[in-house]
């Protein structure tokens, strides 16, 4: 038996239905750092280094996910128990 279930919905209604944040107004303001850091010539301009901030808690957000995925596998029968950098064997 197949089913198909085709949903329309735009990205914004997506995104409250499945809970995820708004992060349009963040963007906005990521962008327009890095327009007036660029209008204004800084020296040794990174682009890498203006993200590192917003990186280091996306990451750490990341790990916790992936924690959680491998907790849930790790409860399942017959699978692999995997193991973060910080955890001790």
């Amino acid at each position: 038996m197949n089913i198909k279930l085709d949903i329309d919905v735009s990205p914004e209604e997506m995104r409250k239905l499945m809970g995820l944040p708004d992060v349009e107004s963040f963007q906005n303001q990521l962008m327009d750092d890095i327009r007036d850091r660029i209008k204004q010539g800084v020296e040794g301009y990174d682009p890498l280094n203006l993200f590192k901030p917003y990186l280091n808690s996306s990451m750490a957000g990341m790990d916790m996910i992936q924690r959680l995925f491998a907790a849930s596998l790790g409860a399942a029968p017959g699978s692999a128990q995997i193991k973060s950098k910080g955890d001790d064997e």
